[in-house]
């Protein structure tokens, strides 16, 4: 699954892994999320609703440029810094080309529009 994703008037590519929460993001698009920066490391923002996660482990330590899902706040996680292994991640996908430098760029707190492409 294509996502892009709109932060003011940059667009980022991203592709989605097949997982159940995968799916669930991509029945909600599109959607818009208010993101606020947390530790020089991820863009997060809350989802409208929860993603499943059937088949997902009880963590994941996300790479650089993942797209993943912080299932106890119910956020849409954009990384772009090294997050270490933390319980509750899901790994929804990667991030294409230099998206995790180019959002790494955008100070403080984004309103993200998230599409299917």
């Amino acid at each position: 699954m294509q996502i892009q994703i709109t932060i003011g008037d940059q667009q980022f590519g991203a592709t989605l892994e097949d997982s159940a929460a995968a799916r669930d993001l991509d029945a909600q698009l599109p959607v818009t999320v208010d993101m606020v920066d947390h530790g020089g490391v991820e863009k997060t923002g809350p989802l409208p609703s929860p993603l499943s996660t059937d088949g997902q482990p009880e963590g994941a330590d996300p790479d650089v440029g993942a797209v993943g899902y912080y299932a106890p706040g119910n956020d849409l996680v954009l990384y772009y810094g090294d997050q270490s292994y933390f319980p509750g991640i899901v790994v929804l996908g990667r991030l294409d080309g230099d998206a995790a430098w180019r959002i790494a760029e955008v100070d403080g707190a984004v309103t993200a529009t998230v599409r299917a492409r």
